[in-house]
């Protein structure tokens, strides 16, 4: 049996997965829980209705409780601390009866093209159109019903953070993909809320942009405790007591950081699943870029982030689509296995891909100034369509847009690249996102043993650390001191062949980026 009080708990909700992790007092896994999910284009917007949201987490937490109790023979009644995070950005507004105005805008939606430059350009700070405050401003200049009813404005962490506490607060990571975080890591930019109250479009809106956002707390502050109302919602059966301690909520960029110990200045790393960023923590101030984000740690640390919008769902679907094959043949295989077996026979693919290119993009992408996707497979007549090439041409695709951003910052900026942390389920069979991952960039790429546990392990730590930190004790001192001072890890980098054949990849790519604009258009 375990001490319930002695654990920490972090829930997560991903874009195709919500995942709970349930970790000691050693930050080991002990249990967990999942419950699949997808999102849906109603009205040419990517979104997740509310009873999916709830039922959803419910789901997860129940299957966590399953696994605790087969695991232990205990009910799962408490916790030490919890923790929720979720996909950041996107666009949740309620009015002052906590009713949900319009339905989730996540964050793969580019509908806010118009709001996002202007912004831009009156900040002076490069606003991404999935940002909340490219939403709003766009609902603004649109001229929508609902901006005028506006009380609360969050996301989905947020949201959830509320459902559970009744505070309307979230981690300063996650608020950075609300607004700009002042250049000390506390709070809002307060210069940069005044310009924006002072748009003529947003002066006419009868509230006040601070009043409608969240309040900003670092991690291991307290954000509040698990009401009646949270416990009963997070487990209908009743069994959760409330008076948990929660932790500031955090996005999936925030955990990701926790889960990889690349929180401190000059580390860095890559998360890769429905979508990839990559998260360098500065150690100076940056120019504007439209393709780079900045965010800040879960303790308010400038951080340079390329989000791509597109990573696997292409990847997924021609495996799906293989596997049918496979069971028509009378031969089916389990997913994780079949998934093994074709990452695999990908690294016996040329390293350019053998003149075959795909485009793996299924909603627009930022970093390639597209405002819609279509995925695409292209060879040339005489490129030779063999398996290890055809897979190969599908795992680097995931990873050139990326690549794309990331040289804005190594060429551009002149940001060192020493080591990339990666994790996500694109790192799931051994070495092979990694090796791929390192042809890409050029520099090693470690994983951890807990890699695949990823965000909903590093919202555990951020509990954990809320719950057990020493007085005074940094967010980067506790990581490295109590977490990953014996971590099991692999560190690889590419051979030369492998680095010199993606660096073709990706000059192909590059070239060939002008067949995406015209799919989108004619498609």
């Amino acid at each position: 049996m375990i001490d319930l009080k002695q654990t920490a708990l972090g829930i997560e909700l991903g874009s195709t997965r919500i995942k709970a992790v349930l970790i000691d007092k050693n930050h080991v896994p002990i249990a967990s829980g999942d419950h699949g999910w997808e999102n849906r284009l109603e009205n040419g917007i990517w979104t997740y209705s509310m009873e999916d949201i709830h039922t959803g987490v419910q789901a997860c937490f129940a299957a966590l409780k399953r696994d605790v109790a087969e695991k232990y023979g205990q009910t799962l009644t408490e916790v030490g601390a919890l923790g929720v995070s979720a996909m950041m950005h996107g666009y949740l507004p309620f009015d002052a009866e906590d009713r949900l105005l319009t339905p989730f805008r996540t964050w793969r939606n580019t509908v806010t093209g118009q709001a996002a430059a202007e912004l831009t350009e009156k900040l002076h700070f490069n606003i991404p159109q999935r940002w909340s405050i490219a939403h709003l401003y766009q609902a603004i200049l649109n001229g929508e019903e609902h901006v005028k009813d506006i009380a609360h404005l969050t996301t989905l962490a947020g949201y959830l953070h509320y459902r559970l506490t009744g505070e309307r607060r979230m981690g300063v990571g996650e608020a950075s993909g609300m607004f700009p975080i002042a250049p000390d890591g506390t709070d809002f930019d307060g210069g940069m809320l005044d310009i924006f109250a002072a748009l003529p479009a947003v002066q006419a809106c009868p509230w006040r942009i601070r009043d409608i956002l969240p309040g900003v707390l670092p991690a291991g502050a307290a954000a509040g405790t698990l009401t009646e109302a949270g416990a009963a919602f997070l487990d209908p059966a009743g069994d959760l007591r409330p008076g948990i301690p929660v932790a500031p909520c955090e996005g999936d960029a925030g955990t990701g950081m926790a889960a990889t110990n690349a929180v401190r200045v000059r580390t860095g790393n890559v998360s890769a699943g429905t979508s990839d960023f990559a998260m360098l923590v500065t150690d100076h101030p940056l120019g504007v870029h439209r393709e780079i984000d900045m965010v800040t740690t879960p303790t308010g640390k400038p951080v340079a982030m390329v989000h791509c919008n597109n990573c696997t769902s292409d990847i997924n679907a021609w495996v799906g689509l293989l596997g049918e094959f496979a069971a028509a043949i009378g031969a089916p295989q389990e997913p994780g296995e079949l998934y093994t077996l074709l990452f695999q026979k990908a690294l016996e693919g040329s390293p350019d891909c053998g003149g075959l290119l795909s485009f793996n993009y299924f909603s627009g992408e930022g970093v390639t100034d597209l405002d819609a996707g279509r995925p695409l497979f292209v060879r040339q007549p005489d490129a030779r369509l063999g398996l290890a090439d055809f897979m190969r041409t599908h795992l680097q695709s995931a990873l050139a847009t990326l690549k794309i951003g990331l040289d804005i910052l190594t060429q551009t900026e002149k940001l060192p690249i020493d080591r990339l942390c990666g994790h996500g389920g694109f790192f799931k069979t051994p070495e092979v996102g990694q090796r791929l991952l390192s042809a890409a960039v050029g520099a090693p790429v470690t994983v951890m043993e807990t890699a695949g546990e990823g965000g909903p392990y590093g919202m555990a730590l951020l509990a954990a650390y809320m719950l057990w930190q020493s007085q005074g004790e940094s967010l980067e001192d506790y990581l490295d001191n109590r977490v990953f001072a014996e971590a099991k890890s692999s560190t690889l980098i590419a051979d030369e062949a492998d680095i010199r054949g993606f660096a073709a990849f990706l000059e192909r790519y590059r070239k060939a980026l002008p067949l995406e604009k015209t799919a989108t258009q004619t498609v």
